[in-house]
């Protein structure tokens, strides 16, 4: 009972109290924000509510609504549930808006281009009915949903991607989403509704004219938003819509700490953050009031590491998607340069000890900074230094004064050996990062998301999107060309939803919110650069495709600051336009020069002429209505949305390969060279009769590497970023940092990009690329060495001192004795190893298996125990050098089981080793070998050892496999214990095409040697910048 018997509502209206729509309204916040118990927990918050209202209001007072929410909120909150307060503030929020009405008169107008009035976006598409089916390694089905409506336009594997990634609610219950229109409408409508809602547009009509572009655009893979937009967007009435953040910390023990829960929380929703952590005093200062000294930043990066590892990235993935930075002016820096690369030798050691190597085994399990990208922030004073050889003074965090001192060329130099080493640390360029910073004013840009191209103030959050560049292009004169125009529109609406999302989210911490509602920062890019390249005959590595690609950057970026600027006429600039005025047009005049000093060759006098135009429209309108955004563009990795918009090459990437494997409608996979190999054919000027021929051969080949009629000159226009595996040419590292360096200029915030180097490259390598890097004008550069995760650095002369498995990777050795001095191992049988030999007749399994297009058996003998004591190998192609191999490695596997080396010793030493042959195997408990010795001892593993050795390992123990047991009798007949229960449960054999064929989704091309297969389909992933993607079932590695 409560004394509480009305309340007055805004409007003046008095109604009874209820407090069953009390309990409504607390329900829904409650399990909005996700918490388990919701019932009971609703009801003991409501309980509390009607305590306080009844010792507030004595019955004579009749509380407002007002009052009652603010009691709401204080009760939620003393239950220590504030997350659970921002969603029930949110609720009433919302509630207010709705009861506000649509507003109209003030917005902006907005032009049909790509549809007509009153005809439905969809009506222009034919659509179909498919299944969306992804199996994993064993080809076991994962996912599976049927009847799904689609563009019959997309592919296969967009089909299966977006349905398992973006399709709400339960398969086979009446909430799931079932087409591709329920999607789409779920964003676009959201969208303009929130933006009738928040004035954005002049008329009815205009709201109308923006839903139908932006669903023309979406469902006709156009454009595409980052991945918590199509996950929350129209779910919950301020859904998070970013997956960039950066969060600040500051030195002091509370906030440390606060900055582990906030990181924790962004990860378990799959979003990236970075942090800079050179506010934290030193190991080297003083604590407050105390003799003894600080912890330092590397100290602390343990635990936040700790805590990453174990919530991980979206709780699927297997590291969490994090940054973290220090400046070169701390006195840790050298810790920090070196922390990561000791953690690795740790793990070298426990390798070489026997224990699991894999990604998640126990060696890599339990060594520190596994799970963030660490980058090392330079200024130009830095980097002259390290020119000319001066020193380098670090300074205390809490005094300012002078620290340790080292020569600029020693760190700059250990930066390069633990990159070399371990692929970190990476490198920003904290002077040019702030010199293209528009909001200097209020603060300098410390930080950078994980993947490093979102750099702006610390604690703000920035939602993405991406063009398909593919999809603007129009026939000219029988060639595909690029279409300014529509390009241009697209990106206007675009940058229109993006903008409209940002008052309309939700944030994970208060700083976040009122900065990103105070610098309103967005991140438009694009994909399918690389494609469009080749489709016009320009080789990536050539100045006209760079030209190319810095004026597509140039057009993008001025059309979205130009609409930024007309909707800041009309709903008004940033909040901060007014305090950053100065330097932020001064960006805006930075960008413009580039554009009027861009080269031309490559560049059609359209776009050029267009992007030009757009940057005087920045600058003239800017000048007088401000901007709506601080930062208008990056150039993201696009992982996961590549796929939904079937594009070939992610971000600024080039292709990875000629040749591909796609899912067909009905199931199966189909071989197909790429649809942009012809285009560039015919833009180069070759025959029908030279083209097929080209094809052909390109099919046949894997590569178009000695390809009839081929001119020399052309050959580079379709090298790619993998050798192809019957080829010998890659794109040079350098030539993605001339990329790199051609499109920055144009580009508010920074690119992200990992440059893979070869294996034989070398340290000084690693320091060229971060010179020229600085030289260019680059914002940040991180690389990655192919195989580095377990290797010594080699010597700038590229030879190997593999003998040293700890030595300097610098060291050189300048003598050689005439004779290195041996002992020579006597004849004495004292302390010889005794020999355990098989019984003249014994048991034996015998194992046939394939690997690729290679077959063999394994006949393992067995002593009367039931223990192996002798391997055989045969392989079907006798007489070959991998058959000699097998029967030398074979006997001397025997010979080491048979003086007592314990198999498990074995399995560990060689299980993942990597070379070829290689792929998918008939075993459905071992789906991927990386190599025939892989396989054989997963194989022994498998039936000889424990099931957690098993797992260790990398084998399926889904489906248990006969073990030999102990101790068995002998008999004439063969046991049944030898009988495998595999066939009851194998697989039904697969139409043509299906799970041998998935294989070939890396076979046609050479991928890193230690690229890690995809915890949700087992294929091997390939890598898209800081991370890795899967190209069977669209999965990533971290946030993209």
């Amino acid at each position: 009972m409560t004394s509480v018997k009305e309340v007055n509502k805004r409007s003046g209206v008095r109604e009874a109290f209820s407090q069953d729509k009390l309990f409504a309204s607390v329900m829904n916040a409650v399990t909005a924000a996700g918490q388990k118990d919701a019932d009971a927990l609703a009801r003991r918050i409501v309980g509390h509510v009607v305590s306080r209202l009844t010792r507030k209001f004595d019955g004579v007072i009749v509380p407002s609504t007002i009052d009652i929410r603010e009691t709401v909120v204080g009760a939620i909150i003393d239950n220590n549930l504030i997350h659970v307060a921002k969603v029930y503030i949110g609720f009433s929020a919302s509630e207010s808006r709705a009861e506000a009405g649509e507003k109209y008169g003030t917005g902006i107008a907005v032009g049909r281009y790509f549809t007509k009035e009153g005809i439905d976006p969809y009506d222009l598409l034919e659509w179909e009915k498919r299944s969306a089916v992804i199996t994993n390694e064993k080809g076991k089905v994962v996912f599976e949903q049927n009847d799904i409506e689609v563009p019959k336009g997309w592919s296969q594997t967009a089909t299966n991607i977006v349905a398992q990634k973006y399709f709400r609610g339960k398969v086979g219950t009446p909430e799931r989403e079932t087409s591709m229109k329920q999607l789409v409408d779920r964003v676009a409508k959201t969208m303009a509704n929130w933006g009738r809602k928040d004035g954005y547009f002049a008329t009815v009509q205009d709201a109308k004219a923006f839903e139908d572009e932006l669903t023309f655009i979406l469902v006709n893979q156009m454009a595409a938003f980052n991945s918590p937009v199509w996950f929350n967007v129209g779910v919950n009435p301020h859904p998070q819509c970013s997956a960039c953040f950066i969060n600040s910390v500051q030195d002091d023990m509370r906030s440390i700490l606060n900055l582990a829960v906030t990181e924790s929380m962004l990860f378990k929703g799959g979003s990236g953050t970075g942090s800079n952590l050179s506010k934290l005093r030193s190991s080297t200062e003083y604590l407050g009031g105390s003799n003894g000294k600080s912890s330092g930043p590397v100290s602390f990066m343990k635990g936040l590491d700790a805590f990453a590892g174990i919530v991980k990235s979206g709780g699927k993935t297997r590291r969490a998607a994090k940054m973290v930075i220090l400046n070169i002016d701390h006195p840790d820096v050298m810790q920090f340069i070196e922390c990561k690369v000791k953690e690795e030798r740790k793990a070298w050691a426990l390798v070489d000890a026997g224990y699991d190597s894999s990604m998640d085994g126990e060696a890599y399990g339990s060594i520190f900074f596994q799970n963030a990208n660490n980058s090392v922030r330079v200024t130009d004073d830095f980097m002259r230094a390290v020119e000319e050889n001066g020193d380098w003074a670090t300074h205390e965090v809490t005094t300012g004064k002078e620290s340790l001192t080292y020569k600029a060329r020693e760190l700059f130099r250990a930066m390069a050996e633990a990159a070399w080493q371990c692929g970190d640390p990476g490198i920003q360029y904290d002077t040019t990062v702030n010199t293209w910073h528009t909001s200097k004013n209020t603060d300098r840009i410390h930080a950078s998301n994980p993947c490093s191209e979102y750099m702006f103030l610390d604690d703000t959050a920035c939602n993405l999107s991406s063009l398909n560049l593919m999809k603007f292009r129009k026939l000219v004169n029988g060639v595909q060309e690029f279409d300014v125009e529509s390009f241009s529109r697209a990106s206007e609406i675009m940058i229109t939803a993006m903008e409209i999302a940002v008052g309309n989210s939700s944030y994970p911490t208060p700083a976040i919110e009122q900065n990103s509602h105070d610098f309103r920062p967005l991140g438009i890019g694009y994909a399918n650069l690389g494609a469009l390249l080749m489709s016009r005959g320009l080789a990536y590595d050539s100045d006209e495709g760079r030209n190319l690609a810095a004026a597509i950057t140039s057009l993008l970026s001025g059309v979205t600051y130009a609409q930024s600027a007309k909707i800041a006429g009309k709903i008004g600039a940033f909040n901060g336009f007014a305090v950053n005025r100065e330097p932020c047009m001064q960006v805006m005049e930075m960008h413009r020069r580039a554009t009027y000093d861009m080269q031309q060759d490559g560049v059609p006098a359209e776009m050029l002429a267009a992007a030009k135009a757009s940057w005087d429209e920045v600058v003239d309108v800017g000048y007088r209505n401000g901007l709506r955004n601080a930062q208008i563009s990056v150039i993201a990795p696009t992982g996961t949305i590549s796929f939904l918009m079937d594009c070939d090459t992610t971000g600024i990437e080039p292709d990875i390969a000629l040749v591909k494997y796609k899912w067909l409608v009905g199931g199966g996979m189909l071989k197909i060279v790429n649809n942009t190999v012809p285009e560039a054919l015919t833009w180069l000027g070759y025959t029908d009769a030279e083209r097929d021929a080209i094809l052909k051969y390109v099919d046949e080949q894997d590569t178009i590497e000695g390809a009839p009629g081929l001119k020399p000159e052309h050959v580079g226009v379709f090298d790619c970023a993998f050798k192809a595996k019957n080829g010998t040419r890659t794109i040079h590292h350098m030539a993605h940092i001339k990329m790199m360096a051609a499109v920055q200029p144009f580009v508010s915030g920074a690119i992200s990009k990992t440059v893979n180097m070869p294996n034989d490259a070398t340290v000084a390598d690693v320091e060229d690329v971060y010179m020229t890097g600085w030289k260019l004008g680059l914002k940040a550069i991180a690389i990655y060495r192919d195989g580095s995760k377990r290797q010594q650095a080699l010597t700038t002369s590229k030879e190997k001192d593999s003998g040293k498995a700890h030595a300097s990777p610098t060291a050189m050795v300048t003598e050689t004795p005439a004779e290195i001095p041996t002992v020579k191992i006597s004849a004495s049988t004292d302390n010889a190893p005794r020999r355990r030999r098989l019984p003249d007749e014994r048991r034996a399994i015998t194992h046939k298996f394939t690997i690729g297009s290679h077959k063999g058996y394994l006949t393992v003998g067995l002593y009367d125990d039931g223990t192996p004591g002798e391997l055989f190998i045969t392989m079907a192609k006798e007489g070959s050098v991998i058959s000699g191999m097998m029967d030398a490695f074979s006997a001397s596997v025997s010979v080491g089981l048979q003086y007592g080396v314990p198999l498990q010793v074995l399995v560990n030493k060689f299980v993942h080793t990597r070379f070829e042959p290689s792929g998918f195997t008939s075993n459905p408990n071992i789906r991927i070998a990386k190599s025939l010795i892989d396989y054989i001892f997963r194989w022994l593993a498998m039936k000889f050892l424990s099931v957690e050795a098993q797992v260790s390992v990398g084998i399926n123990v889904v489906e248990q496999v006969a073990a030999v047991d102990t101790a068995l009798p002998l008999t004439d007949a063969q046991p049944t214990i030898f009988e495998s229960n595999l066939a009851s449960k194998a697989n039904p054999v697969m139409s043509p095409g299906t799970a041998p064929a998935k294989a070939t989704h890396t076979a046609t091309f050479d991928n890193q040697s230690d690229a890690p297969a995809c915890d949700t389909c087992g294929s091997m992933m390939v890598r898209n910048a800081a991370c890795y993607k899967c190209l069977n079932c669209g999965s990533t590695s971290g946030c993209s």
